[in-house]
């Protein structure tokens, strides 16, 4: 059985963690191939709402194997911190498998985050601080701690030791071994039943003809290599990494679902071209509810940008696309989507531009679609068909799930007799 990548089709937060739980369902695995803390997924299920931020969101399913791949980064106290949430509330940990060659976040890659944000000043690229970058640098300077390290006390004092004689020498408060593998052995001892040959686990699945969802944090622009960098992460959110991330073949993956929301939110600094101006930003910020899962930071708020998405599709290789959150637009009598730029020089393109100064000078091309002004309480009404329509023509590609409320269950897919009302 082949698996299937869930990625994101714009700078995240285009609630991919509704449609993998969704999708769980009908998996036997939910493994996630790349990403820290700094991200996370917001499940509203029977009233209650789940925060995740390194378990994928398959957990909530007795039964379910959710797999922590290698191309992770983790923050130990933080995991063990999720782990004894989810186990507060009933939730069974038994199916967590957590590769031991993810790296693993130290204090001294929180303290460096920070520290960097702050000299950087009015160029800070707004990360959240917590880690994440440096601890993926030092993984590709091959100065890393990995999930392994932790199955054995003596190593990992020495690694701490020799990573020390460097890094205290960054730090405006230097940092004891000993005293930092002590607090380490405290998490360590919670997290070594979970430590797996995550690839080896993954590669049987799929021999056995199990179900397998890849996903992935974060959004195709914000990719390290594709995206709109500088502001970025630190990581290959893209379907193309899901195979690296988790350890199997390219050739394992045969689908690759989209996921996007009705409108665009953007975290942190960089260029936006769809931004929305005046107060109509904050009213789709309130309807969409749209703070971050795990800083609570505001997000920016924009008008659908269908060059973006045309972007991600190409990029990701899309066979299909989810379209969430489409009842926030049902306050607006119109509605505008981006569907071209113009450039600096005067012209339009409706391909996303290879030049990050041509992309920071784009100003969008509208057309103003009519709104239905009207809830969406398990169909959709014209209007809100013909919106569909148009993302799925503008990007030759069939939205195959929509997206109309915050609980779990609110999801209309296209085969449903309630996807449309006359």
């Amino acid at each position: 059985m082949p698996a299937t990548v869930i990625v994101g089709a714009q700078w995240g937060d285009e609630g991919k963690g509704k449609i993998v739980d969704l999708l769980a369902q009908s998996s036997e695995y939910v493994c996630r191939y790349q990403g820290g803390p700094n991200a996370g997924h917001t499940i509203v299920s029977g009233g209650e709402t789940f925060k995740l931020h390194h378990i994928p969101s398959g957990i909530l399913y007795e039964g379910k194997i959710s797999v922590i791949g290698a191309g992770c980064v983790v923050d130990p106290r933080l995991l063990v911190q999720e782990i004894d949430a989810l186990e507060a509330r009933g939730i069974s940990t038994a199916g967590l498998r957590l590769s031991g060659n993810a790296h693993l976040i130290m204090p001294w890659h929180v303290a460096s985050d920070s520290a960097s944000e702050r000299r950087l000043g009015r160029l800070q690229i707004g990360t959240t601080r917590r880690g994440i970058g440096p601890a993926y640098a030092d993984k590709a300077s091959r100065l890393g701690i990995r999930v392994q390290d932790v199955l054995d006390p003596k190593i990992l004092r020495q690694k701490f030791e020799t990573a020390l004689a460097e890094k205290n020498r960054l730090l405006d408060e230097p940092l004891e071994a000993g005293d930092l593998a002590d607090r380490m052995e405290e998490c360590a001892a919670r997290l070594r039943p979970y430590i797996a040959d995550t690839s080896l686990l993954v590669e049987r699945a799929l021999k056995e003809g199990q179900k397998v969802l890849l996903e992935g944090a974060q959004g195709t622009l914000l990719d390290l290599d594709h995206g709109t960098y500088p502001f970025v992460t630190s990581s290959n959110p893209i379907a193309g990494a899901a195979a690296t991330g988790i350890g199997i073949g390219p050739t394992r993956i045969e689908s690759v679902i989209g996921v996007a929301k009705a409108y665009v939110t953007r975290v942190g600094e960089g260029p936006f071209p769809t931004e929305i101006e005046g107060p109509d930003q904050a009213r789709v910020r309130d309807l969409g509810e749209e703070y971050g899962t795990t800083t609570g930071r505001e997000r920016r708020c924009g008008w659908l940008d269908l060059v973006g998405l045309r972007f991600a599709a190409r990029l990701n290789g899309m066979t299909s696309l989810a379209l969430t959150k489409l009842d926030v637009l049902s306050a607006f009598p119109e509605i505008p989507v981006c569907v071209r730029y113009r450039l600096p020089d005067g012209t339009e393109t409706d391909e996303f531009p290879a030049h990050q100064s041509d992309f920071h000078h784009a100003q969008p091309v509208y057309e103003t679609l009519p709104g239905w002004q009207e809830p969406l309480d398990g169909s959709l009404p014209r209007a809100a068909q013909r919106y569909v329509e148009f993302v799925e023509e503008g990007l030759e590609l069939d939205v195959i799930m929509v997206g109309t409320g915050a609980d779990r269950e609110s999801v209309i897919t296209r085969d449903q007799p309630a996807y449309s009302r006359s």
